[in-house]
């Protein structure tokens, strides 16, 4: 994992817009008579042994006998396969994030599972190798344009920007660009397994994953042998404040983390100083145009301070270079680089359609807008804010009407399902586990440290849980904690094996 693996900027410019200008056809395998027509995909090593397909799937649920679509897949076959289990299903995240593309990058499964279950990850309906949700560039230009809204002029213009870009992505599109909820991806889901073979479901979702697993142990929950939700979504939020609250929770906690540390530390630069009273003069240097941004030498507004820099506190790995940044941006003192979260990097994947379909958060106006904005400085007064908070702004004015409605998880007759949940996670923030792991009546294994989702390579603790229950279904230990280890300025730790993943909901 790189330091930087998206670019926050360009997402929070666009007040999180992100969806794929897609233009590539779908992988050129396709469905047989009997069961899925693995083929090798073309853009990939022969010597990593990973095929590609897709299968053919209703685009309209209640008229399954109607136009189909295709949904992309890739897959690693298991490293031991005459002691093969079965196939576990994957998706990293998103929502928009390609299964294809992570089983391409690597397997995700470590120990025993790796070698005992095949790997598939599949695109969802919209997503690059499964047929495609399209939107031109200069519609999503208008929309990134607008950025963040500051008064109630443009908070209309951001409402007139996504109604055109709702409009323009659904004549390029046609009526797939209505039916990309997460109901339809859960019907996709029950497809695969049919297609696959499997009599039952072995998953492991990632991230906004983890709604997919969630939502299908509700529909099927007799249809799964093993699941595991690594970083859950919580889809029985109420209300746009619960959110956003939520997630700014997280990162105040972090961020008292990092004061604390620096406090603790003479490595700290700002050792022996009130990091919180720090800040405190930045942002509102920030806020009056004062700021500079230490690397690039231009102006830096309290949005690009949070996201730019302040959201490295989420990462104790990157403790000792914010506190750097922080000294540099004081003293009006360039550094050389760039910072951990700016770094340029395209950010392509379906997104809005789908999130707007999911939640349905709403805001009506810019005073409800300012309202937000004045509750979260009063309940976390050093941070204030948080990049994830932009997906409350998405759908307004999109037109888009919310399908998957919220609610807490309804599970009956399904098997023990695994949840995981990071406690110190800023995007599906530990919270969000605790409750939906709580109402699905599921284990939930926690990891006491930092980033978002751990299985993969990171934790042994971690690894060796989910590995013994997808291999032989043992449950782990009520209130299993593996120990943190996230820990400031190992940025070599960064490069380990953790699982690949894609999507706002991801970094």
């Amino acid at each position: 994992m790189k330091a930087s693996t998206r670019n926050l900027t360009a997402a929070a410019s666009a007040a999180v817009l992100a969806i794929t200008l897609l233009a590539a056809a779908p992988a050129a395998a396709g469905n047989s008579h009997h069961g899925i027509d693995w083929q090798p995909c073309p853009d990939v090593d022969p010597a990593e042994a990973v095929e590609c397909a897709t299968i053919a799937v209703p685009l309209d649920y209640d008229r399954p006998w109607g136009e189909k679509i295709e949904i992309g897949l890739a897959r690693r076959q298991a490293a031991n396969p005459d002691e093969k289990i079965g196939t576990i299903l994957m998706d990293p995240g998103g929502p928009g994030g390609s299964g294809v593309d992570s089983i391409k990058g690597g397997n995700p499964l470590t120990g025993e599972a790796a070698e005992k279950f095949d790997m598939v990850g599949f695109d969802p309906r919209g997503v690059n190798t499964s047929t495609q949700v399209v939107c031109g560039a200069e519609a999503l230009d208008a929309v990134y344009s607008v950025g963040i809204p500051s008064d109630q002029e443009s908070f209309e213009a951001l409402e007139a920007a996504n109604a055109a870009l709702t409009e323009d992505c659904r004549d390029r599109t046609g009526k797939l660009f209505d039916h990309v909820s997460n109901l339809e991806t859960v019907e996709d889901m029950e497809r695969i397994r049919r297609a696959l073979g499997e009599g039952k479901l072995n998953y492991l979702g990632y991230s906004y994953g983890t709604l997919m697993g969630q939502q299908y142990a509700e529909e099927y929950p007799r249809k799964i042998r093993t699941m595991v939700l690594d970083g859950n979504m919580d889809h029985s939020l109420e209300s746009t404040w619960d959110f956003m609250s939520t997630e700014t929770a997280a990162v105040e906690e972090n961020f008292g983390a990092f004061a604390a540390w620096c406090e603790a530390e003479a490595e700290c630069a700002l050792h022996g100083e009130d990091v919180e009273t720090v800040y405190a003069e930045l942002k509102a240097r920030a806020r009056a145009g004062t700021l500079t941004d230490p690397y690039l030498g231009e102006p830096l507004g309290f949005y690009g301070l949070a996201e730019n820099f302040t959201f490295s506190a989420n990462f104790p790995q990157f403790w000792p270079f914010l506190a750097d940044e922080y000294e540099a941006m004081r003293n009006g003192e360039l550094l050389p680089g760039v910072s951990a979260f700016q770094e340029e990097e395209e950010f392509e994947n379906l997104y809005y359609p789908a999130w707007c379909q999911d939640w349905g958060f709403e805001i009506d106006d810019y005073a409800e807008f300012d309202d937000l904005l004045g509750g979260l400085a009063e309940e976390y007064p050093n941070v204030e804010w948080t990049p994830y908070n932009q997906h409350a702004l998405t759908c307004v004015g999109s037109g888009i009407e919310p399908v998957n409605e919220r609610d807490e998880l309804d599970i009956d007759h399904a098997p023990p399902i695994v949840f995981i949940g990071n406690e110190h996670d800023p995007a599906t923030v530990y919270d969000w586990s605790l409750a939906s792991s709580e109402q699905a009546g599921g284990h939930l294994i926690t990891y006491e440290g930092y980033w978002h989702t751990v299985y993969g390579g990171l934790s042994e603790c971690i690894d060796e849980s989910v590995n013994a229950y997808f291999v032989d279904k043992t449950v782990p230990e009520a209130g299993l904690s593996c120990p943190n280890l996230d820990f400031p300025g190992e940025i070599e730790a960064l490069s380990g094996p953790r699982a690949p993943r894609t999507g706002p909901y991801s970094f």
